[in-house]
């Protein structure tokens, strides 16, 4: 999977190792997952730390980047996927 280019917003999904989904945004997408692996990340990530990232998706400012990622966090586990995926002008995906 490529990474997007630094500094361009994106909303990112990671398996963590408890079979949870975990949902953020990040404009350095690369050192924000590294930094979840190494246990600096979020409360979240640094107890259950990521086993894999599932995908991310382009955003093209911080703002839209946080309302997808308010959307992302209300669905249900199955839904995610298809949200990330989903093409409504956003840009290209993982």
């Amino acid at each position: 999977m490529a990474w997007p280019e630094s500094g361009q917003w994106c909303l990112y999904l990671i398996e963590c190792i408890n079979g949870a989904w975990y949902a953020g945004i990040s404009n350095a997408l690369a050192a924000r997952y590294s930094a979840h692996a190494a246990g600096r990340g979020a409360r979240y990530t640094r107890a259950n730390p990521p086993r894999q990232l599932l995908g991310w998706r382009p955003y093209p400012d911080r703002a839209s980047a946080s309302r997808a990622e308010a959307a992302i966090k209300k669905l249900p586990k199955g839904q995610k996927m298809a949200f990330l995926r989903a093409d409504d002008g956003a840009g290209k995906k993982s």
